[in-house]
């Protein structure tokens, strides 16, 4: 088995199909096709089902995905080791992170770490649940991860690093129902309508919560599409509640943005993997939570 082998598998898994995985790798589609098979008959099964176009994962494909992540990221780590000696001139680190601490803190972090280290690339992937970030670091697919919760994050499969919090907020359209310069307290929001997100976020738990209190309030839209939140209210569609991270581009927009009272929060936490850690992904640590207490 050649560690190449695996690195095509997954590109196959994380493109969802030999044409993509092949224009990511810059390789041809029957040079991809040659690599899998191999693999396939040296692991004695076959890992992907080809129905037309597609790929679809066999019993065994799935199977193999974690352990093949492991093994790659073991090799990236031995390979960013030795970059290290030159003080982190080059190297990769990927990082998942939910929509909204992409924002900030995120944009402070990686500010804070390319400055020290620019050769470095940061590779963000998308998440956008809590559960998603810490199955996403736990499998290796990304080595850190950047998250919120309500509540606090045990350390059985990943390691929490707490990194602030951030409260909720009301972004409103210029002309909206709350005049600017007070906080509107949550029971004011009785009789509005409201754009949500998908269930599993801290955003939508709280509206949600809401609801549950005994506060009426109607969905005019439910969107996965974080970014679709700032045009919708601007466009008038309705309010949204969203972190606070948002403020400064809400405000920028030409949105008003107020405190809801109760002051209701969020935890911030980086989460890192419970194997032993790559340069990059140790000293991104180190710069980041170091940029968020100044």
């Amino acid at each position: 088995m050649d560690i190449r082998q695996l690195e095509y598998f997954l590109a196959i898994v994380d493109h969802e199909g030999f044409n993509r995985a092949a224009s990511a790798l810059y390789l041809s589609q029957p040079s991809l096709s040659q690599a899998v098979q191999a693999l396939e008959r040296d692991l004695g099964s076959t890992l992907f089902h080809r129905i037309g176009r597609r790929a679809v994962l066999t019993e065994a494909g799935t199977a193999l995905i974690e352990p093949a992540r492991a093994a790659v990221r073991s090799l990236e780590t031995a390979r960013a080791s030795v970059a290290a000696v030159h003080e982190l001139r080059q190297g990769r680190l990927d990082i998942a992170a939910m929509p909204s601490q992409a924002v900030e803190p995120l944009t402070t972090m990686i500010r804070a770490f390319s400055g020290r280290y620019p050769g470095v690339s940061v590779n963000i992937r998308a998440a956008f649940t809590a559960r998603d970030v810490v199955d996403m670091v736990r499998t290796g697919a990304a080595e850190l991860g950047l998250l919120a919760t309500s509540g606090p994050l045990t350390n059985k499969e990943v390691v929490s690093h707490a990194a602030g919090e951030q409260r909720f907020v009301l972004v409103t359209p210029p002309d909206g129902p709350f005049p600017a310069g007070r906080p509107v307290a949550c029971e004011e929001l009785a009789g509005q309508r409201l754009i949500v997100g998908q269930r599993g976020t801290g955003m939508r738990a709280y509206v949600d919560g809401l609801r549950e209190s005994g506060i009426g309030f109607a969905i005019a839209a439910e969107t996965e599409h974080r970014v679709a939140i700032l045009p919708l209210v601007l466009a008038g569609v309705g309010l949204a509640v969203v972190t606070e991270s948002w403020r400064t581009t809400a405000e920028q927009a030409g949105a008003l943005v107020m405190d809801i009272e109760p002051k209701t929060t969020l935890q911030i936490a980086l989460v890192s993997r419970r194997a032993e850690q790559s340069p990059a992904a140790s000293a991104f640590l180190t710069c980041a939570l170091a940029a968020i207490q100044h």
